[in-house]
C-alpha cells in the first residue's frame, strides 16, 4: 500500500476517489427534504424556572423517543411576534421531521401526551404555529 501511494498519480488518483465519494455522500444527504414544525407562544406569567427546565428537557427527550424527530430547538425568540388578543409570543420550539408522516405520527405519540403537561405549564393557552415544507 505505501509503494502504491509513493507514486504521485496512485495518490491523486486515490485523493480524487475518496473527494469524489465525500460529494456524492453530501449530495445525498443534501438532498433528503424534511419538515420543520415551529410555533411560537406566550409564557405563563406564574411558571417557575423548574417548569421551563422540565418542558425544555422534556422538549429535548422526544427526539429519541418519537420516530422520524430528528432534531428540536427551544429557546426564546429574538425577535417578539404578535399574536390574537394582543398577545405577544416570546418564546419558540422548532422541530424538524422526516416528512409529513412523521409529524402526523408525533400528534398521536404517547410521549406527545406527556409532553403537553410540560407544555401547558409554561405557556398561555394558544400558540402561533407554522409547518415548513420542502
Amino acid at each position: 500500500m505505501r509503494k502504491l501511494l509513493s507514486n504521485p498519480v496512485a495518490f491523486w488518483l486515490a485523493v480524487s476517489l475518496v473527494f469524489l465519494g465525500g460529494c456524492f455522500i453530501g449530495r445525498e444527504t443534501a438532498q433528503k427534504k424534511t419538515l420543520m414544525h415551529v410555533f411560537a407562544y406566550t409564557p405563563l406569567e406564574n411558571s417557575t424556572p423548574d417548569d421551563f427546565d422540565r418542558f425544555q428537557k422534556a422538549t429535548f427527550d422526544m427526539a429519541g423517543k418519537i420516530p422520524g424527530l430528528r432534531h428540536v430547538w427551544v429557546g426564546k425568540l429574538r425577535e417578539p411576534v404578535a399574536a390574537e388578543n394582543d398577545r405577544i409570543r416570546t418564546y419558540g420550539v422548532a422541530m424538524e421531521f422526516e416528512d409529513a408522516q412523521a409529524l402526523d405520527a408525533y400528534a398521536q405519540h404517547p410521549v406527545h401526551r406527556d409532553w403537553i403537561k410540560a407544555y401547558d405549564k409554561v405557556r398561555a393557552q394558544g400558540t402561533t404555529t407554522f409547518d415548513i415544507m420542502p
